[in-house]
């Protein structure tokens, strides 16, 4: 059990008074007490927030971890807590959504609030390893990496970003240090509430090696991603950052090689990376071996997902033809908005469509699958894809010659199918949770480094607020649902508690 206080400080001074009063005093004179009662580890983040719309506003985060509710309880009602920390002890711990206000004595010091709020997971952040940045720097071809002799890498992820007709410095897009730094992406988890991050290879993954290299290349790269993790996690610097003792902050999706020569090595590496502590699942493309998903092919690495119990991050990639939305001239007028909006979503509903209609569900029952941004268009057609597979004459159950489905799309989809909340708005939310069956399925994500703010100097990320926002409007003051989608389902389903 995890508890947040959040604390909301007018300037500069104050939070200076209480980390050198309540934090290096107190806070370690109250955790000899609170050991005794069940108290696993504490940590603290500080920094200057732009919240409500005032840069001047800054923040603490004290997280404290408990055996239970009922030790945390206790613990706070202790002589011992008044004694050496009586803020804590006058601490409502029934009130634990974020940014819930809650009385206390801070507002006489002039402080803004306090809120309680349960740890938040994020399942979709990315990754461009140093490794991985070296190897699309070597390379000529799409995709690879363009150091201009000024600004940013540019990095040319597509064919259609490789144009002979738009220069070189301008090609594909920008990959500030965001990408690749993995100090930057913790100052991104500590400005936006997020403590701990399960991050994963950006597209396009692997995909596009040369069978010989695939294997060498995903070893590499998932050690450098169990590395980081491992780094992050046992870290000691207390003063910038205090971990929960034995509290792990960063895990990770693995990478397949897809394109070996055989399907027996990439299984091998599923089996591989189990023994790998901060592994928690791998990241796919839609391509597979690159027949599809469908592709009877990809058997044994279906049993090997389930030998393993690895969940499968299926992300999208490449997208839809430009014929789909007009012709190249279309697509290239409007950037990026038809093939990420509609091209992404609409390959991911396709790829789970084709894997249910070749039984990939029934041969591997116990196949678990993890979709990016919501799941695309499954939630919304589920019920579309269903009639169309009790009508279609094809299937033997109607009369034709080829073996249908045996499971329903709800079945698997509240069996075998997890969605993340990376849909930014309730509509898309409220029918992820009826595909579902619920709220203990869907997962909070961000997409980071994706969607960055366009104004220099912005630090929030609407792509982010946008996303706390719809959960908080979906779920409507709903504690456990809130708790369970930012945080809980992930912890449970990914066993990172």
């Amino acid at each position: 059990m995890t508890y947040t206080a959040i604390v909301m400080y007018p300037n500069e001074a104050d939070i200076k008074f209480d980390e050198s009063y309540y934090i290096k005093t107190h806070m370690p004179l109250a955790e000899s007490i609170w050991k005794s009662h069940g108290l696993i580890g504490w940590r603290v983040n500080k920094f200057p927030t732009a919240l409500n719309g005032s840069p001047s506003q800054y923040l603490i985060m004290a997280t404290l971890e408990w055996e239970s509710q009922e030790s945390l309880q206790a613990a706070m009602q202790s002589p011992g807590t008044a004694k050496v920390c009586d803020r804590w002890s006058r601490v409502d711990f029934s009130m634990h959504v974020i940014n819930e206000p809650m009385r206390s004595d801070f507002n006489s010091r002039g402080l803004k609030h306090v809120g309680i709020s349960m740890r938040n997971f994020d399942v979709h952040t990315h990754v461009y390893p140093p490794s991985y940045m070296a190897m699309l720097r070597a390379r000529k071809t799409v995709p690879y990496i363009h150091d201009p002799a000024s600004g940013e890498p540019r990095l040319i992820i597509l064919s259609s970003d490789d144009d002979p007709s738009v220069p070189i410095d301008e090609r594909g897009r920008p990959v500030d240090t965001s990408y690749s730094d993995i100090t930057v992406k913790l100052t991104f988890m500590q400005q936006h509430g997020i403590d701990c991050s399960v991050i994963s290879l950006a597209n396009p993954w692997l995909d596009f090696l040369d069978p010989v290299e695939a294997q060498r290349w995903a070893e590499r790269i998932n050690n450098d991603l169990e590395e980081t993790c491992a780094k992050i996690n046992n870290s000691t610097d207390r003063d910038d950052f205090l971990p929960l003792e034995g509290r792990s902050t960063l895990f990770a999706f693995a990478t397949l090689p897809l394109s070996a020569p055989s399907t027996d090595i990439i299984a091998g590496e599923i089996r591989r990376l189990k023994t790998l502590p901060h592994i928690r699942g791998v990241i796919m493309g839609t391509s597979g071996l690159g027949k599809g998903l469908d592709d009877e092919q990809l058997g044994p690495v279906w049993a090997a997902l389930e030998e393993t119990q690895f969940l499968l991050f299926l992300h999208p990639h490449y997208g839809l033809p430009d014929e789909a939305f007009g012709g190249a001239a279309v697509t290239k007028r409007y950037g990026h908005v038809l093939p990420l909006a509609l091209g992404f979503p609409l390959e991911t509903t396709i790829a789970v469509t084709r894997m249910l209609l070749s039984r990939v569900f029934d041969n591997f029952p116990r196949l678990q699958i993890l979709l990016a941004h919501s799941g695309g268009t499954l939630p919304f057609l589920a019920g579309r894809i269903e009639s169309c597979i009790l009508h279609e004459r094809k299937f033997m159950e109607n009369g034709g010659d080829l073996p249908g489905p045996q499971r329903s799309i709800w079945e698997v989809l509240t069996t075998n199918i997890f969605l993340d909340a990376v849909v930014y708005g309730t509509a898309g939310l409220k029918a992820a949770v009826a595909a579902g069956g619920g709220t203990d399925r869907l997962m909070f994500g961000t997409d980071h480094p994706f969607f960055p703010p366009l104004n220099e100097g912005e630090k929030d990320w609407i792509s982010v607020t946008t996303n706390y926002k719809a959960i908080e409007r979906t779920f409507e003051g709903g504690k456990e649902a809130i708790a369970a989608v930012l945080g809980g389902n992930a912890a449970r389903i990914l066993k990172l508690e």
